[in-house]
């Protein structure tokens, strides 16, 4: 299958950055590489209502930096999308800025306009979170957008010139390193639901997602303070308590000490707090009160649509499958092998349903389903220690539409296919109460079920766990020949009666 590189520039308010995205056409995808200029370029536009020609002299450097590193990636120009977004759209000379920008790179520049900003917003956040019903949220320099999403369709989309550069510029002082004023904190904050209201935005609560650099980084920042272990910030749930508490810490720094709270970046520090507020106005006026965090910002949503043609609306029909079979796909996993496994460890699973022996519900089944497509894929690796590197190669690359305590049982479900005794290892945090005991049992049901498919050939169709009396029976569906199947379940055997408290008896 031909590799496939695409790269998605966005030109936004504050930054301009280059991801380049490889793929392999309905198989996988991932971003392969990234370039980041803090340019400001909406800097002044505010009080100006133009571009600044320190701005446009900013984002030249850059434009030409990505076009040098376009054509030493050898990247044709067909393969290259560029937008610009609030700033430049709005700017009385921000086409001045795209001709030059166009000539000097030989790539054509699409100012997207509030509507498409926001579907692109939605796009990302739609593919790559649980939200089926609610808001999605990006915020950038210049504009925010926010999209209400039914059954997982725009319903409707508006944007708003509440960008953080903007309004760190209309309310803040500008020049000053003091801790922000009181008054201009409440001033924002009037000024920005003052105008979600006069939208009409409905108060219907529901979930929101949220994209952009600053919400990942509000989101970090958070996860930082509960000190929970950094597995990025993919599916945490930023509050509105918690968010409260970051806008009264930030606001109780000097702007240039802002970017050194651990999760901030230095390019955002002095315009993080007008972002914080004017977020914590959207979750009020939408009654949303907390934002599921993506890694996706409006490059995915770009990208997405380009990817997922023909499809329309360009969204995956199940973003946690999706997100699954990405990452195995990506790192060739033996497919048919690790869905046997699954098959064969879903098939225990449900036998014990009704049992005095059962599991538990909610997700865990669909987790277990997960970490059975995932076992291996740190053998991309090395075969050595393949359960190890399973382990941190989950958490780095995290699962779009998982939670952080969903990923982390994923994670150590595979970690524990095979060697040592199931334990958080750190992740405990993360985890609920009960999530101990459900991995004990998920881990040697998946571990079971990796021996009976040890010889990669299929002897065992399938496997049932029936209590009894004495124990629990391990009943297969399998080939004469299925010796090996039965001496990997039996070698299972002491583990299997730590987890369950009762032995395990092998036909």
């Amino acid at each position: 299958m031909a590799l496939k590189r695409t790269i998605v520039t966005d030109l936004g308010s504050n930054s301009f950055r280059m991801v380049v995205f490889e793929s392999e056409a309905d198989r996988w995808w991932r971003r392969s590489d990234q370039l980041l200029e803090t340019v400001r370029i909406g800097e002044g536009l505010d009080g100006t209502g133009e571009l600044s020609q320190a701005g446009i002299e900013r984002g030249l450097r850059a434009v030409g930096l990505f076009d040098h590193a376009r054509r030493a990636f050898g990247i044709d120009v067909a393969d290259t999308i560029c937008v610009a977004t609030s700033a430049i759209r709005d700017a009385r000379n921000g086409q001045e800025f795209i001709s030059r920008a166009e000539a000097l790179s030989s790539v054509p520049i699409r100012v997207l306009s509030t509507s498409e900003e926001a579907r692109y917003g939605m796009l990302a956040a739609v593919n790559s979170t649980s939200l089926t019903d609610g808001w999605t949220l990006d915020i950038g320099g210049g504009s925010m957008q926010l999209c209400q999403v039914e059954g997982r369709r725009s319903e409707r989309a508006s944007s708003w010139p509440l960008g953080a550069v903007r309004m760190t510029e209309h309310f803040f002082n500008q020049g000053g390193d003091e801790p922000t004023d009181l008054d201009a904190m409440k001033a924002l904050r009037k000024y920005a639901t003052k105008m979600l209201e006069e939208d009409g935005l409905p108060n219907k609560g529901g979930g929101m997602a949220g994209v952009g650099g600053a919400i990942r980084n509000l989101a970090a920042a958070a996860r930082n303070e509960d000190d929970l272990p950094s597995v990025g910030v993919q599916g945490y749930q930023l509050t509105g308590d918690r968010l409260d508490d970051l806008i009264h810490r930030l606001a109780a720094l000097p702007p240039s000490k802002r970017g050194g709270v651990p999760g901030i970046k230095s390019g955002r520090g002095e315009i993080i707090l007008a972002a914080a507020i004017t977020v914590r106005a959207a979750m009020t006026v939408t009654g949303a009160e907390a934002i599921e965090v993506t890694e996706a910002g409006l490059r995915e949503g770009i990208f997405f649509e380009r990817y997922l043609k023909p499809a329309d609306p360009p969204l995956f029909p199940d973003v946690r499958g999706a997100s699954v079979r990405n990452l195995a796909l990506q790192h060739r996993v033996d497919v048919a092998h690790a869905e046997h496994v699954a098959n064969l460890c879903l098939g225990m699973y449900d036998s014990l349903k009704d049992t005095d022996a059962q599991i538990g519900g909610g997700t865990i089944r669909e987790l277990l389903w997960a970490a059975s497509m995932l076992h291996d894929v740190g053998k991309t690796i090395d075969y050595d220690d393949h359960h190890l590197h399973s382990r941190y190669m989950i958490l780095g690359a995290g699962l779009p539409g998982y939670s952080p305590r969903e990923l982390a049982l994923i994670a150590l479900l595979a970690r524990f296919h095979r060697k040592g005794n199931p334990e958080p290892n750190g992740l405990g945090v993360l985890l609920e109460e009960g999530d101990r005991e459900r991995l004990k049992k998920c881990a040697v049901l998946l571990r079971i079920a990796e021996f009976l498919e040890r010889g990669r050939d299929g002897s065992v169709h399938g496997a049932r766990l029936v209590p009894n009396g004495r124990g629990i029976h391990l009943e297969l569906d399998a080939n004469d020949d299925a010796a090996l199947a039965r001496w990997g379940a039996e070698r299972q055997a002491g583990l299997f009666a730590d987890a369950f408290g009762r032995a395990l008896l092998v036909a």
